[in-house]
């Protein structure tokens, strides 16, 4: 619209953040926040792009004025010059020259608002690990819209679309509270899409890629092949099992607290044979003060990461296992480690185990768990589940040696 200077004084906050573009000089707009402060500010263009500059607050800056401030701003960026960095480099004082970057930000938010959030650990390693990475060293002021989209394509192109979605929540609600304190005056991820819409997933590895996923498993060796097995004969969570500590071990039982787990409800897992083969196989590494905190770790310090890579490695040996082994070339449908629980649910279904019982090995509170039974019924099926992870395991072992067949065998005293 056409601003005029009564219009300006006249214009009324909403619920929303309001930014309303003079239509007298192209790129000036007028900032209404829901509590009734205005300001301006400028976008313009420099090196191929898109840039935001904040002029100053109104009334103090009166549209006439920012409407000269602008246009200086339009012919410096027409120069070639970006006025913002410039604004920006003068007053920064030189101790300060890390305030505003990314990863500086991050290391903040971390500690001031995701130390207190159960899924706080989780956001954290995320953000590091894909937004840390790539604008770590950048001012944040230099992000924009563009940047967010790149950064979530470049994701989802590396077949990670589920994890281009996660990112895209985390970042934007990093970069709202950077805009609640006052670190930038708006969120360059507001109304960037999903980069695709998610589908329920019912992957399940075949017979022949149980097989061959087995066998990776054995050439990996540590870290990823170890992992692999538990996560196959558990039906654990990723991050459960790659958290998994001796001290939360006694015995053939391995107990996760409420804190450890995604549901926030105390979980016992018995251990199978097979399970307690591969963690004791497993060399414990001890953190710079001696003290062994993880089981699956490569630096003492923290948990096992790199999760994309791991998969990756078990994945492509299984094509090279299943290529030698039928004399062609193979091509395995993709998977995730998620599926290997998907796998072990189905796999005791085939056994003919309950329902009711493969949701407490799995520890779901949805189904037959949820509800009025959730409630009422607290027998904890310790016994139906050690009979059924062992059941399992049996049947992976048949698998893995060919001796399988379709029969349903319904786990005695399950």
């Amino acid at each position: 619209m056409r601003l005029t200077a009564q219009s300006v004084d006249k214009m009324k906050p909403t619920s929303k953040r309001q930014q309303i573009t003079d239509d007298h000089c192209p790129g000036l707009n007028l900032i209404v926040q829901p509590t009734g402060k205005k300001g301006w500010a400028v976008r313009y263009r420099v090196n191929g792009k898109h840039r935001r500059m904040t002029l100053g607050a109104y009334p103090v800056l009166s549209l006439a004025d920012a409407r000269q401030r602008a246009r200086e701003v339009l012919a410096a960026a027409a120069e070639g010059r970006d006025p913002a960095e410039e604004v920006r480099a003068a007053k920064a004082p030189k101790a300060d020259n890390d305030r505003d970057k990314v990863s500086s930000l991050l290391e903040q938010y971390a500690k001031r608002h995701l130390k207190n959030l159960k899924s706080g650990e989780t956001v954290k390693r995320e953000l590091g690990r894909f937004v840390g990475k790539a604008w770590g060293d950048r001012d944040i002021h230099e992000i924009q819209k563009r940047d967010v989209i790149d950064l979530l394509d470049e994701i989802a192109d590396s077949g990670r679309e589920v994890t281009a979605n996660r990112i895209r929540a985390y970042l934007s609600k990093f970069l709202n509270w950077c805009v609640e304190r006052d670190v930038i005056d708006a969120n360059p991820a507001s109304g960037v899409k999903p980069v695709a819409k998610e589908k329920s997933r019912d992957r399940v590895l075949s017979d022949d890629e149980v097989r061959w996923f087995w066998r990776a498993c054995d050439d990996l060796g540590f870290p990823w092949g170890p992992v692999g097995k538990v996560l196959l004969l558990t039906g654990q969570r990723l991050g459960e099992v790659v958290g998994m500590s001796d001290t939360e071990i006694t015995g053939d039982l391995w107990h996760m607290d409420a804190k450890r787990t995604k549901n926030g409800r105390a979980h016992d897992v018995p251990l199978s044979k097979p399970v307690r083969d591969v963690l004791a196989d497993v060399e414990r590494i001890a953190d710079d003060k001696g003290r062994v905190q993880f089981i699956f770790t490569t630096t003492g310090e923290t948990p096992l990461s790199g999760f994309h890579k791991g998969r990756n490695h078990i994945a492509d040996r299984m094509v090279e296992i299943a290529s030698a082994e039928t004399g062609d070339a193979v091509e395995i449908p993709h998977w995730t480690f998620h599926d290997l629980r998907r796998t072990a649910a189905t796999g005791m279904a085939r056994l003919g185990i309950p329902v009711r019982v493969t949701e407490a090995v799995l520890n779901h509170v949805s189904g037959t768990g949820g509800g009025i039974v959730a409630v009422y019924q607290r027998h904890d099926y310790a016994d139906e589940k050690r009979r059924a992870l062992d059941a399992w395991a049996g049947l992976v072992a048949e698998v893995v040696e060919g001796k399988v067949d379709n029969v349903v065998r319904l786990a005695k005293g399950v």
